[in-house]
């Protein structure tokens, strides 16, 4: 029997932008319940991103773009693992997308957060960058192990 939908919490809208997505990266950047950090390191990066037009837009093309359509699953049928390939719920989309473009800016030693965060974000919205690769990488893992689709749930 299948578990029933939980009715996850959104985030109120940023006050600057009065974006959800800008309220969940702010969310995603903060470590240890800083929140007003991780304010000022995402308002900076959308402050850089005024310079290429609406951040906003910026920040929602770089996310399209980082985050993944199909991913593999797990599946043990008959004593075998089979990686099956299965479609995205948007909002488990979205939340990759930003955790990938995230961990990538934390990966970055030796630069300010703010920076290797809008490297990232720029990087990506040019469709470069690790987060992109990450996504690139998921997607061939789904198409090499399309013939296990039929065992989707």
């Amino acid at each position: 029997m299948r578990r029933p939908v939980k009715n996850r919490k959104q985030p109120q809208p940023d006050e600057v932008y009065g974006s959800f997505k800008v309220a969940k990266l702010i969310n995603y950047v903060m470590e240890r319940g800083k929140k007003d950090t991780a304010q000022k390191i995402v308002y900076m990066v959308m402050e850089e991103l005024k310079k290429e037009g609406d951040p906003v837009a910026v920040l929602e093309e770089a996310l399209d773009k980082a985050s993944p359509t199909v991913e593999v699953r797990s599946r043990r049928v008959g004593g075998a693992n089979y990686q099956v390939p299965r479609e995205v719920n948007p909002a488990r989309r979205l939340a990759l997308g930003m955790r990938w473009i995230v961990e990538a800016a934390e990966g970055t030693k030796g630069k300010p957060m703010n920076e290797s965060l809008l490297a990232e974000i720029r990087a990506a919205y040019k469709g470069e960058g690790s987060a992109v690769s990450k996504k690139e990488t998921t997607h061939r893992m789904a198409e090499a192990n399309k013939a296990f689709a039929h065992f989707a749930w």
